[in-house]
């Protein structure tokens, strides 16, 4: 990336001493790698309390500095994650520096564009063709990660955790944000439901999972034909081989026609076989069977991502997550009405969602 033509904006620092910290440790990393601190700006931010600058260098490019204060983040399982993802011929930022006390990290610029606004700049009626190459070069990324998982190298994604995500849905959707009551026959609905869901998912192969693998954590490559670069994988575990390919296909932000969907999960589920990622029950020879997995999987993941956007909207002050909601809650409904097991689930969300709006599945944003 080269450098932008106009000055940019003051960096906003609400902590002086924070402000004076990085300042002092830019300039001591400056040199070595020909940066020019006063190009400093913010290239982007996520759902916690780390956010990204963009640094230009002087002989051309840029880097990318991470500001995590230690007091809420914890940088470790990043370097950690991000050194599994290499070893397994991924392409990821390269950690080059890091002030592990005041928590700053200089990192390589995967650059600028992500999977996700690629897609939304393509024309509607183009964007499945569009997609597909994209979505591949995802599944041949995901294929190599997956097939580098190794025992206790990563935290297990054990009942617990499972359960503890589970939990964000009643506690901030249901509760916090639409005002329910979470007792009585619900709570003994959410109970029984919860239960069967995380038994469905733990029962699947474990391996290596980034959690967020979707396109809007995923870099467009510099050149045409190179790889996707892979963001915001800090939070990886080893749990079930159906929670990546779920994440990617069924996204938070973007949804798509249900054909798309299993076309590109069919051709992830091909090369999964072949990477031996298939070798459980009758899933080598049964794609209806795995397919009938990652909907169990891409369920808890839902209720989870509901749960996790009303807290985002109501504690942190960004209503920006929570517009994306029904989309949630179609990807809820639609899992729930096909397996009579959810039928009590289903029931639920009419109670206090009201019938469901007629609706579809289209290609692109709905």
């Amino acid at each position: 990336m080269t450098a932008d033509s106009a000055s940019p904006p003051a960096v906003a620092w609400p902590d002086a001493a924070r402000h004076a910290a990085f300042d002092a440790w830019l300039a001591r990393v400056a040199p070595a790698h020909g940066l020019l601190p006063a190009s400093a700006r913010l290239a982007s931010s996520d759902a916690s309390f780390r956010r990204y600058l963009r640094v230009d260098a002087a002989g051309g490019g840029s880097f990318i500095v991470m500001d995590a204060p230690p007091a809420h983040e914890n940088c470790a399982p990043f370097a950690h994650v991000a050194a599994l993802m290499q070893a397994a011929g991924l392409h990821v930022p390269r950690v080059l520096d890091w002030a592990q006390e005041d928590g700053f990290m200089l990192l390589t610029d995967l650059g600028a564009q992500t999977m996700l606004q690629a897609l939304e700049a393509a024309p509607p009626e183009t964007r499945a063709d569009a997609a597909r190459p994209l979505f591949m070069a995802a599944v041949e990324s995901l294929i190599r990660w997956q097939a580098a998982s190794r025992p206790g190298a990563l935290p297990p994604y054990d009942a617990a955790l499972l359960r503890r995500e589970l939990e964000l849905f009643p506690e901030w959707y249901l509760a916090r944000h639409k005002g329910v009551a979470v007792d009585g026959a619900m709570r003994q609905t959410l109970d029984g439901v919860f239960s069967l869901i995380t038994a469905r998912n733990l029962a699947a192969p474990q391996v290596f999972v980034h959690r967020d693998y979707m396109p809007r954590n995923l870099m467009l490559p510099a050149q045409a034909g190179g790889p996707l670069g892979v963001l915001d994988f800090q939070d990886a575990v080893c749990g079930p081989v159906t929670y990546d390919i779920a994440s990617l296909m069924r996204d938070a932000f973007m949804s798509w026609d249900e054909e798309f969907v299993l076309d590109i999960t069919i051709r992830y589920w091909e090369q999964a076989r072949k990477a031996g990622l298939m070798d459980f029950e009758d899933w080598h020879a049964d794609f209806a069977s795995f397919w009938r997995a990652v909907e169990w999987m891409g369920l808890q993941r839902h209720l989870k991502v509901a749960g996790i956007f009303a807290r985002l909207t109501l504690r942190d002050g960004k209503p920006q997550y929570l517009a994306d909601a029904p989309r949630f809650l179609a990807y809820i409904r639609h899992t729930a009405g096909r397996y009579a097991e959810l039928t009590p689930l289903l029931r639920l969300l009419d109670q206090v969602e009201g019938a469901p709006a007629a609706t579809g599945w289209a290609f692109g944003r709905m």
